[in-house]
């Protein structure tokens, strides 16, 4: 063995050691945790929530509809007509069956909006819907 390396340093040879197949990994780790990472939806718009003492955290919420005091309904940051809130919540509906609809009503908006809401997300399939609303 001390022969070995004698002969490769009097060749001018060094020995190294190749990173690349440990580079292909960690790169490959990344691309994993960049696909399986789960991000925070948010509805658009900041919406002054009711109180209620028995609130409870909804943990699947996909579809995150915000209603705000004007009675402007939002869907992923963009301001949507009442008549297109069914064919929203069927398509992300079918993006993830196992979801929710939350919807975020501002104590200032009117039943009515929120009624027809609910009402075109359980005409899209959905039957699972939460109100938001803050912790004493």
């Amino acid at each position: 063995m001390r022969d070995f390396i004698k002969t490769m340093q009097d060749n001018g040879e060094e020995s190294s050691v190749d990173i690349t197949p440990m580079l292909d990994v960690v790169f490959i780790m990344l691309i994993f945790f960049i696909v399986t990472a789960t991000f925070i939806k948010e509805s658009g718009i900041e919406v002054d929530k009711p109180e209620a003492a028995t609130a409870v955290v909804q943990e699947k919420a996909s579809i995150l509809i915000a209603i705000d005091a004007a009675d402007n309904i939002w869907i992923n940051r963009r301001q949507v007509d009442i008549r297109s809130v069914r064919s929203i919540i069927e398509r992300l509906h079918a993006e993830n069956p196992k979801g929710t609809v939350v919807i975020q009503a501002d104590e200032e908006s009117r039943n009515r909006t929120l009624v027809q809401v609910m009402d075109a997300s359980r005409r899209a399939g959905v039957y699972d819907i939460a109100l938001a609303a803050t912790t004493d």
